[in-house]
């Protein structure tokens, strides 16, 4: 098989019932996954993983759906385990797991922040480690983060601090998987239009963000759609190989470094 492939690869998708990590299931099957299990969180999220499961099947690859809590370094060590049981060794690992948080740091509880802080850190930290275990050599690790990283803004500290660790973690993986010709990034979209997006947000602050990128006029919400990140994914784990060890803000404009 090919390093700069999807057909073939065997891909594990934390978070990938729906949403983004959904659509990228479905593409990674429609473009020659041999095979690729999807996580997802709790019980109300399981018709949507199988209609994925279902989606993927239809597009000739192998599909299985795993159900875990992956905020303990456990339950992320069962999902790689159970992954490699039912269809082989990942080629490809992402972790599309996340959650919004935005108040004044005055108003962040110690509940809110760990909760946090186990979701955003604790479980990118062990998926980098279990994926490292258990990717094949030549394979690809991606993570996705948030454009927020690269703003200057009130009111999500406790977001945005927490998926900064994962720029870290992102660069330490990359340098330590590299002499298996591991690569390792993270992509960081714009406020994304998909339910998880408006709880955390206002009517204003909606339409603000709805105006904000440079090319939001162009973009059939304001917002970043799914479907302008999930090339740039399918991208740095294929073709974009040689991309290692970077996080990239895909978001039309919105932030930058």
């Amino acid at each position: 098989m090919s390093r700069n492939s999807i057909e073939g690869k065997v891909v594990l998708i934390a978070g990938g019932a729906k949403n983004l990590g959904g659509l990228l299931a479905r593409e990674f099957a429609q473009h020659g996954a041999k095979a690729v299990a999807i996580h997802y969180h709790g019980s109300q999220a399981k018709t949507d993983a199988d209609q994925t499961v279902a989606a993927i099947e239809q597009a000739g690859a192998k599909a299985i759906a795993l159900q875990a809590d992956l905020t303990s370094a456990a339950a992320m060590e069962k999902l790689f385990a159970d992954t490699i049981a039912a269809v082989g060794r990942p080629d490809i690992a992402i972790n599309t797991v996340g959650m919004v948080l935005k108040k004044p740091i005055a108003e962040v509880t110690e509940q809110e922040f760990d909760q946090s802080s186990a979701v955003n850190v604790k479980s990118a930290f062990f998926f980098l480690k279990e994926a490292g275990k258990a990717v094949n050599d030549n394979g690809k690790i991606c993570t996705l983060v948030t454009s927020l990283l690269g703003a200057y803004t009130p009111f999500y500290s406790a977001y945005e601090g927490l998926k900064a660790p994962v720029e870290h973690f992102t660069r330490a993986a990359s340098k330590e998987f590299g002499a298996r010709g591991i690569s390792v990034t993270a992509i960081g979209p714009g406020p994304m239009d998909t339910p998880f997006f408006y709880p955390a947000e206002g009517k204003e602050a909606v339409e603000y963000h709805k105006t904000a990128a440079a090319l939001s006029p162009f973009s059939k919400t304001g917002l970043t759609d799914i479907e302008d990140i999930a090339p740039w994914v399918r991208f740095m784990v294929s073709e974009g190989w040689w991309m290692t060890g970077q996080t990239i803000l895909v978001n039309g404009g919105y932030t930058t470094k």
